[in-house]
């Protein structure tokens, strides 16, 4: 009875066994499938439940390389398997052995990738791409060159993707010498391999980086195909090199060659549009991603928004790109808000501010940097003072340029007192602070504090840029202090680290003026380096009509009409000229002029 059951046991379990492997190759193709979809978590819960608990890996360790693979973002599950495949033996295989290095590449373990390396008894070439994506995936460029060149020197073939990832890894972090070295190794010893289009466009990449463009051109030009990728990396890289025109040639010239940009061309193309200012051009491209498609892409109706915006000009498409958005992003208010600040109108980016807050999209520096600079121009210090509370409150009080807007702000505003408070309440300063309030003292007549906190800069180690001499010397105009802006002028020109601008010397020429100082302000007109300005012509006419010097003031004046012919400011100066010496028939002549050449005075306009 006992060999009867014994017997019938075994034939028991023969059957399980034959129909667990016979189950076993479904599941086989299952896993492929799931992994090949990309469905991870699908595959290892069937690994779980069913493989795992009746041992059917063992079985067939085929189907440990998919698994592997599944594991490329759960760390036990990878170090189980490896186990796994130590048991079993079939760490031996090297289809095993290289989906365990790339299961540790993904999961950052680049020791333990390493070590399955060395321990592998034969290495194939997709072992030692393994093993070099692994180090480059994970930022370790100089031990990915060190196995690449022991995989050279044992007489593997050199594939052109990979060594087109490490360049690009080079182009990425600067290494613009080793990039180049390896570029010199391919001519050398692997002419064939340079006919890859992925590595073409590495080094094409590696040299607009390092602003080499007439050898990326050489690499462009020896290409054998140029895909669409290539174009878009070559437009790319002239504008990042700021090559506008170039760029704009490629374009077209894409375009000829019978390849059809696709988005990320037209990405790349419009900022180009944006800073030539050729907005014709623009207008045909955004027609171009109408009739594509890809106007509905966010990146790209942002990209449209800044080049209507850019040139400040053409804000209706803009705000009819802005209105079809139908998720805005804080980039684009950003963009719409600060593009109508610079364009004066100032009402309108505060109720787009208010729309932006009422869609429940919060500010950021960006945004209240652009209203900050509309409450400015306003005048408005109600308004501005809510756009520093929410400053205070948004924790947005430490960026330094928030903090050099709001002085301008309260300055121009006409709180002194709260510009200085913010000025000496900021954590960091920098020479902008310095002489944005340096220019605030000096807006409101204090010259004696500008010079002194100009002099505590300098006290303070920092040194005085143009802008700093640029404001202290606006600040003795506005004060009448001579003598201390010839101190500050001599200063500047004899220290040499700043080169004296036009608006320098337009600045300082009329401080002289204005106080009587006529004969040096000729002799620094005289002494010049460079051409004097009209702004500069026009405050020693005005100089010499206040300080009676009328046949300077008339020589001159008409010498500013010869200059401009079709600036009406000129006539009216010479006009007031000429009444100021009790010339009217000469006034009436200014006039008559002006008629003929149909031209108008501009009137100003004062806020009260």
């Amino acid at each position: 009875m006992k060999s009867i059951y014994t017997s019938y046991r075994n034939r028991s379990m023969h059957h399980v066994i034959r129909s667990r492997f016979a189950s076993s190759g479904l599941f086989y193709i299952k896993i492929k499938d799931l992994v090949s979809k990309g469905l991870y978590d699908q595959t290892l819960q069937l690994y779980k439940d069913e493989l795992h608990s009746y041992g059917l890996l063992h079985a067939n360790t085929s189907m440990l390389p998919s698994i592997i693979k599944a594991c490329s973002s759960h760390h036990g599950h990878g170090l189980q398997l490896h186990c796994m495949a130590l048991k079993s033996g079939s760490i031996s295989d090297s289809v095993v052995s290289n989906s365990l290095i790339s299961m540790y590449a993904k999961l950052a373990l680049v020791g333990a990738a390493r070590r399955v390396f060395d321990e592998m008894p034969e290495r194939d070439t997709i072992t030692w791409n393994s093993m070099i994506n692994c180090y480059v995936q994970n930022g370790h460029l100089a031990k990915a060159l060190d196995v690449l060149k022991h995989m050279y020197l044992n007489g593997f073939t050199l594939k052109a993707e990979l060594i087109a990832s490490i360049i690009s890894v080079c182009a990425r972090t600067r290494k613009f010498r080793l990039g180049r070295q390896i570029h010199g190794l391919l001519l050398v010893v692997h002419d064939e391999i340079q006919e890859s289009v992925f590595l073409s466009t590495a080094l094409l990449d590696l040299y607009m980086r390092c602003h080499e463009t007439l050898m990326a051109f050489h690499v462009f030009c020896h290409m054998q195909v140029k895909n669409e990728v290539s174009w878009t990396a070559m437009i790319s890289g002239c504008i990042a090199n700021r090559s506008y025109g170039m760029a704009m040639d490629c374009f077209r010239e894409m375009q000829v060659e019978g390849l059809k940009p696709n988005r990320v061309t037209v990405l790349a193309i419009l900022p180009a549009c944006a800073e030539l200012g050729d907005i014709g051009h623009g207008k045909e491209i955004h027609a171009y991603t109408f009739r594509h498609g890809f106007e509905s892409d966010h990146h790209c109706s942002a990209a449209l928004i800044h080049m209507y915006c850019k040139r400040g000009k053409e804000l209706r498409p803009a705000k009819l790109i802005f209105d079809k958005v139908s998720l805005k992003d804080v980039v684009m208010w950003s963009l719409m808000i600060g593009s109508y600040s610079q364009c004066g109108d100032f009402v309108k980016a505060l109720e787009l501010f208010s729309q932006m807050r009422a869609q429940g999209v919060d500010p950021n520096s960006v945004t209240l940097l652009a209203l900050i600079s509309a409450c400015t121009s306003l005048s408005s210090l109600r308004i501005g003072c809510g756009v520093h509370s929410y400053v205070l409150k948004s924790g947005l009080n430490s960026d330094i340029f928030i903090g050099n807007a709001l002085i301008n702000m309260y300055a121009k505003c006409g709180c002194l007192t709260d510009s200085h408070e913010i000025f000496k309440e900021m954590p960091s300063i920098d020479s902008v602070s310095w002489s944005t309030m340096i220019e605030s003292y000096g807006l409101h007549g204090r010259g004696d504090e500008a010079l002194k906190l100009f002099l505590e800069m300098q006290d303070r180690g920092i040194e005085p840029d143009a802008v700093a001499f640029l404001s202290v010397l606006s600040a003795c105009n506005h004060a009448g202090l001579v003598e201390e802006g010839k101190k500050i002028f001599k200063l500047m020109r004899e220290d040499g680290k700043i080169t004296v601008s036009l608006e320098h010397y337009a600045c300082y020429i009329n401080l002289l003026g204005k106080f009587g100082k006529l004969e040096d302000a000729c002799e620094i007109v005289r002494s010049m380096p460079m051409k004097p300005s009209s702004r500069i012509w026009s405050s020693l006419v005005t100089a010499c009509k206040v300080h009676g010097r009328l046949e300077i003031a008339e020589s001159l004046a008409h010498h500013l009409v010869r200059k401009e012919p079709q600036n009406a400011a000129n006539y009216t100066l010479l006009s007031m000229v000429h009444a100021e010496a009790g010339n009217w028939l000469g006034v009436e002549e200014v006039r008559r002029v002006m008629r003929v050449h149909r031209l108008r005075k501009c009137y100003g306009f004062s806020r009260i």
